[in-house]
């Protein structure tokens, strides 16, 4: 039987690949986006209290009713917005799903997508398996930013969607208010929708606020906006997520999400229920990480690598050109072998592989990972 693939060009992920160089050679896994610290014993023992109550059944299809009454409750603290959690939030197994349901549901063949490049891996994917064509605005070192009227031009009568992500992975960056004044601005001259993905919403740092799409009821009404609560919560194998959008977007979102995971895991959503009551854990993160972040700049500073500013996400972008010349897979994956510390090559990020000499480092490490690292960056 001949085989046609929907992705011809897709292979191993370059976070798996990365990760399991590392396993390989025994470096220090600095490549894929995860902690090497646990998430907060008392949420781990809820779980369990949950399971041992016996809630070990579906959940409903959009998520127990209590967690999403806890997440109004939050965004209402937050941003000051009237959520509906009956009809505008849904619980996902984890935000890359909420994310591909997301595209899934609104985006037909020969539609186009904008997205921001360096982009998250999986935006692509699910764009083409739509039958659509991403169209990426291409961001460069050092400062990423945006001139909005070049993405006015990439907007033509077939763009369905736009997807955001603030703060920003790779580059760290955080939109601005005068961002989102822009992207207003778009909402209301276009007919097209958004994808704001803001899983690292908490992950901000040097006090920059968090410019949420849910603060503006008029770019809202046309948004999904997607969070992760492994990045809140240091717990990224738990997979848990959810979108949130307005009704007429929601009722979309649940018809795609039924049919490809239906419902979510049910004590841990009991558990992050009650958890959530514990304002101080999420609003605490910005200083626990950018303590980290800090850091890690320091360890930077002792290397022949120059560091990209970063407020926001728990990455931390570097340029080795003062080093070497190779291309950055080829120094990332010589790197990993000979001196053992895994990255990630940023032109993984681009559609084009654009190459900028500029490779990705997680600092969601332990000191003493961190201090080992750069021992070993400092001998390059």
């Amino acid at each position: 039987m001949a085989l046609t693939s929907k992705l011809p060009n897709s292979g191993t992920s370059i976070f798996a690949v990365m990760s399991g160089l590392a396993r390989e050679t025994g470096a220090i896994n600095l490549s894929q986006g995860f902690p090497n610290f646990d998430c907060p014993e008392e949420l781990k023992q809820l779980v369990y209290h949950y399971m041992q109550k016996g809630h070990n059944q579906y959940a409903p299809m959009p998520g127990i009713p209590l967690l999403r009454e806890r997440l109004m409750e939050k965004y209402h603290r937050l941003y000051g917005c009237g959520l509906d959690p009956v009809e505008e939030i849904t619980i996902t197994a984890g935000a890359t799903q909420a994310i591909f349901t997301s595209i899934m549901a609104f985006v037909h063949p020969g539609d186009e997508v904008i997205i921001f490049e360096p982009a998250y891996d999986s935006y692509v994917p699910a764009i083409r398996l739509c039958g659509a064509t991403p169209v990426a605005y291409k961001m460069a070192p050092p400062k990423y930013n945006i001139d909005w009227e070049e993405v006015r031009r990439l907007i033509t009568p077939k763009t369905r969607l736009i997807i955001i992500n603030t703060p920003h992975n790779p580059s760290g960056q955080v939109l601005t208010e005068e961002d989102l004044g822009q992207l207003r601005t778009i909402a209301r001259a276009n007919d097209l929708l958004f994808i704001f993905d803001e899983v690292y919403e908490h992950l901000i740092y040097d006090d920059i606020p968090h410019y949420s799409a849910l603060r503006y009821s008029d770019l809202y009404s046309k948004s999904i906006v997607i969070y992760s609560f492994g990045k809140t919560y240091h717990n990224t194998g738990w997979k848990m997520g959810y979108a949130i959008a307005p009704p007429k977007l929601t009722k979309e979102i649940r018809k795609v999400h039924q049919f490809n995971v239906f419902s979510v895991n049910t004590p841990t959503q009991f558990a992050l229920a009650d958890y959530l009551l514990n304002e101080d854990w999420y609003r605490d993160l910005p200083s626990f990480y950018q303590e980290k972040r800090d850091a890690f700049l320091d360890i930077l500073s002792h290397t022949r690598f120059t560091p990209i500013p970063c407020q926001g996400t728990y990455f931390q972008l570097a340029s080795y050109a003062a080093i070497s010349d190779e291309g950055d897979l080829a120094f990332a994956e010589r790197i990993t072998r000979e001196f053992g510390v895994a990255c990630i090559p940023v032109s993984a990020f681009y559609m084009d592989k654009s190459d900028y000499k500029v490779v990705r480092f997680c600092f969601a490490k332990t000191r003493d990972v961190l201090e080992a690292a750069g021992e070993r960056l400092s001998l390059i």
